[in-house]
């Protein structure tokens, strides 16, 4: 027979490579089965981790915002205890100060009671000192008398309980009569003026 030529050769190659009709592959070598099985758990336990990963970043993302959110909280509180405490520091003794009040008018009622004789006006000045000891010591304590008289109303400070036509030089919006006296303790109304507005 001739020589076989090269490209004889390698189609015979190629031929008893393939396996015949009907015949299976021949099954891979069990050092390549192993390497892809090795592969393929890798990958999937890399993407396993990779899911791990994004959770837990997620997880932080939640924890960091939650403990923002908290310290937030926590210092907003702070402030409004230290602002409670400076306004009860400052307004101390509010109530008892709103409940000698009352005594502060039955004094001036007591005073502009007109007297003729000597008893009646050592009453008087007795009271008149009782008065003007209160009203220092409420001074002292930062209570000021909230002036009304012939001051243009102010609904922050004075109450009108009535009106009367502007007469003479008065101007409208304008105090003429004070009921009742109203106090400050330092910049909080204790108590409104109870006054009569001219409209």
């Amino acid at each position: 027979m001739a020589e076989e030529t090269k490209a004889d050769k390698a189609s015979k190659q190629k031929a008893t490579d393939q396996p015949a009709e009907g015949q299976k592959k021949p099954s891979p070598k069990p050092a390549e089965k192993a390497k892809q099985a090795d592969a393929d758990v890798k990958k999937s336990d890399t993407a396993k981790l990779e899911k791990q990963v994004a959770d837990l970043k997620d997880q932080l993302a939640k924890k960091d915002d939650l403990y923002l959110r908290a310290e937030a909280e926590i210092q907003n509180m702070t402030n409004h205890f230290k602002k409670e405490r400076a306004d009860l520091l400052k307004y101390e003794g509010q109530d008892l100060i709103k409940e000698i009040l009352p005594v502060l008018d039955n004094l001036k009622r007591a005073l502009a009671i007109k007297v003729e004789d000597d008893q009646g006006k050592q009453l008087h000045d007795g009271i008149q000192m009782v008065h003007d000891h209160l009203v220092k010591a409420l001074k002292e304590h930062g209570v000021t008398e909230i002036e009304a008289d012939g001051k243009p109303f102010d609904p922050t400070v004075h109450q009108a309980v009535s009106t009367t036509a502007v007469t003479g030089d008065q101007k409208p919006d304008t105090v003429v009569q004070v009921y009742q006296a109203g106090y400050k303790l330092k910049d909080r109304v204790l108590r409104p003026a109870m006054v009569v507005v001219a409209q």
